[in-house]
C-alpha cells in the first residue's frame, strides 16, 4: 500500500511531498513511487503510546471479561492511542495475579504491549486512590511470582523505593527487564537518588502523590527536576497540575516529560456517573474523578488526544514537540522499538491531524 498525506512529522520535522509505502502493517519505504492507494488530506504523526492508562468507556483492564478489556482499548484507539500499557492498580495478589493473567494473552497478540503494575507496594502516606488496607512492601520473592505468572508481560512496576526492601527490588525488576518507576512515595532526595542509581527510570505522575517541593527537606520532585536522566509522567488535564507547575516542568525538563492519561474507566464517557477504583468509590463530575470518601483525585478522565491538543492550545507547544511528549519518549523509555516515529521498520500506525488547526481528526492503523 502507498500512502500519501498532505504532510507526515518525519526525523522531527513536518515535511510534505513524502509517499509512505506500508507492507504488513509495517512503513518499507518514505520514497514511494507510483499513484496513492491512500491519500490523507492532514498531517500524519506517530500514533499516540499511552504508557500509564487503567480503563475507558466505562470499562477497566482488570475486568473479567475480554469484551470489557477490549472495549478499554477501543475507545482510546479511537482517541490516537495506537500502543497501549494497560495498569492495574492495588489489589490482594490473587486477584492481582488473575488480572495479570487475563490480560497476557492481549500482550501476545499485539493488543496491548505490556503491562504497568501500579501497586501494592505504595507508600501509606502517598496512597491517592489506592486502598491503604492492600498496600505492602515489595519483597523480592512477591515479585518472583508476578513476574512468572506476567510470562514477559509486564513492563513497568511503580513502587515507593523508601519502603522495606524498596532499593533490592528496584534492582531485580531493572535486572529483569522491567521498567521502574518512582510513584506514591515519600521518599527524600537520598533515597530518590539510591533508587535511580538501582536502575528506576520514570517518575509516576510527576507532581501527584510525592511530596511537594520543600526547601528545607529535598525530596523526589526536587530530584525530579533536577536529575536528568528520569522520565516524568504528566497528567495534563488542568486539574491533577496547575498550568504554572506544567510550564514549570516544560521549561526545566523539556526532554524528559511524557504525556499519559491515567484514565479511569469514565475516559470516553460523556457526562456525571458513579463508578469504582478497585473497591473504593469514586464520582466524576465536570470530567473530574474524585473518591467519594475524602475527595481525592482518582485517575482521570483524560485520552491522550485530550492531552496532546491541551498541549499545544494552553502552552504553546509545537506538534513536533506534543509528538515527542506523547509518542517517542513514551516509546523510548518503554524500550518499544517499533512504534513512537514514523520511519521506515516502525508500525504503521499514524493519528491525522487537522492541517489548518492541529487537532486530532483520525487514527489508522495497517
Amino acid at each position: 500500500m502507498i500512502i500519501s498525506a498532505n504532510s507526515l512529522l518525519v526525523e522531527g520535522e513536518i515535511r510534505s511531498g513524502i509517499k509512505l509505502e506500508v507492507i504488513d502493517g509495517v512503513i518499507t519505504s518514505l520514497d514511494a513511487q507510483g499513484s496513492a492507494d491512500l491519500e490523507i488530506l492532514g498531517t500524519l504523526i506517530p500514533g499516540f503510546v499511552d504508557m500509564h492508562c487503567h480503563g475507558g468507556g466505562g470499562s477497566y483492564f482488570s475486568a473479567k471479561s475480554d469484551e470489557e478489556i477490549q472495549k478499554v482499548i477501543d475507545i482510546h484507539r479511537a482517541n490516537g492511542t495506537t500502543t497501549t500499557i494497560a495498569s492495574l492498580v492495588s489489589e490482594p495478589l490473587d486477584q492481582l495475579k488473575e488480572q495479570i493473567r487475563r490480560l497476557v494473552p492481549f500482550v501476545k497478540s499485539g493488543k496491548i504491549a505490556g503491562i504497568h503494575l501500579e501497586g501494592p507496594y505504595l507508600s501509606p502516606g502517598q496512597c491517592g486512590a489506592h486502598d491503604p488496607a492492600l498496600l505492602r512492601d515489595p519483597v523480592v520473592s512477591e515479585l518472583k511470582e508476578l513476574l512468572e505468572v506476567g510470562d514477559g508481560a509486564i513492563s513497568m512496576f511503580t513502587l515507593a523505593p523508601e519502603l522495606p526492601h524498596g532499593i533490592e527490588a528496584t534492582e531485580f525488576l531493572t535486572d529483569n527487564g522491567v521498567v521502574v518507576a518512582i510513584g506514591h512515595s515519600d521518599a527524600d532526595a537520598d533515597v530518590a537518588n539510591k533508587a535511580l542509581a538501582a536502575g528506576a527510570s520514570v517518575i509516576t505522575h510527576f507532581y501527584n502523590a510525592i511530596p511537594r517541593i520543600d526547601h528545607y527537606h529535598p525530596g523526589i520532585t526536587l530530584v525530579g527536576l533536577l536529575n536528568d536522566s528520569v522520565v516524568l509522567e504528566l497528567i495534563n488535564d488542568g486539574h491533577h497540575v496547575a498550568n504554572a507547575a506544567v510550564e514549570l516542568v516544560l521549561k526545566n525538563a523539556p526532554d524528559r516529560v511524557v504525556l499519559i492519561t491515567d484514565a479511569m474507566c469514565a475516559a470516553g464517557v460523556e457526562g456525571p456517573g458513579s463508578y469504582k477504583i478497585g473497591s473504593l468509590d469514586v464520582v466524576v463530575e465536570s470530567g473530574v474523578a474524585r473518591l467519594k470518601s475524602n475527595g481525592t483525585l482518582a485517575g482521570s478522565t483524560l485520552t491522550m488526544k485530550r492531552t496532546f491538543e491541551r498541549l499545544i492550545e494552553e502552552f504553546g507547544a509545537s506538534i513536533e514537540y506534543a509528538s515527542y511528549c506523547a509518542s517517542t519518549l513514551p516509546a523510548r523509555t518503554l524500550g518499544i522499538e517499533y512504534v513512537g516515529e514514523i520511519a521506515v521498520g516502525k508500525s504503521a500506525n499514524f493519528v491525522e491531524l487537522d492541517s489548518a488547526t492541529g487537532k486530532v481528526v483520525n487514527t489508522y492503523c495497517f
